[in-house]
C-alpha cells in the first residue's frame, strides 16, 4: 500500500509540474518576431521554409473584431491579450492542456499571425495545422482573400 501511495503521490506532483509550466504570467507580444529554432512555431513574418506561413490578405474594410470571434470560435481557444489591432488567444489541448499563443495583428491590409507553443521542442505541425484552419474559416467568412 505505501508504495502505491508514493506512485501516486508521485503522479500528482508530476501533473501539477506540468500545469504550472503551461501558465505563463506575463506573455510579450511577439506578433512581429520571427519564431526561434525550435519547430514549435510558424509566422507570416518568419521567411525560413519551415517556419513560414503564407500571408494574410485582408479583405477591404475588416478590423478585428471579426478576426476575433472567428479565432475564439476555433476548440479550446481562450482570450489572452488584447490591445487595439493586436489580440493574443490562448490554444488549449485538451489532454495535457499544453497551451499555444496564437496571435493576431492587423498592419494595413494584412493579418500578420504567428502561432507558437510555450512548452516543448516539437508540436507536431499543431501550430501550422490551427493556422491553415483559421485561414479557411477567415476566407469562409470573407475576412481574407
Amino acid at each position: 500500500m505505501k508504495k502505491t501511495l508514493s506512485f501516486a503521490a508521485a503522479g500528482v506532483a508530476m501533473i501539477v509540474t506540468l500545469g504550472c509550466a503551461q501558465g505563463e504570467d506575463t506573455v510579450t507580444d511577439k506578433s512581429l518576431t520571427p519564431c526561434g529554432d525550435k519547430p514549435n512555431c510558424v509566422s507570416t513574418q518568419d521567411s525560413r521554409e519551415d517556419f513560414n506561413v503564407a500571408p494574410f490578405e485582408l479583405a477591404e474594410g475588416v478590423s478585428m473584431a471579426p478576426i476575433l470571434e472567428v479565432a475564439l470560435s476555433m476548440p479550446g481557444t481562450r482570450l489572452g491579450d488584447q490591445e487595439p489591432g493586436y489580440v493574443r488567444v490562448e490554444n488549449v489541448s485538451k489532454i495535457m492542456r499544453f497551451v499555444d499563443d496564437l496571435e493576431l495583428r492587423v498592419d494595413g491590409d494584412q493579418l500578420i499571425v504567428r502561432s507558437e507553443s510555450r512548452v516543448g521542442y516539437s508540436d507536431f505541425g499543431v501550430n501550422r495545422k490551427r493556422v491553415e484552419a483559421l485561414r479557411a474559416a477567415l476566407q469562409e467568412k470573407g475576412l481574407i482573400k
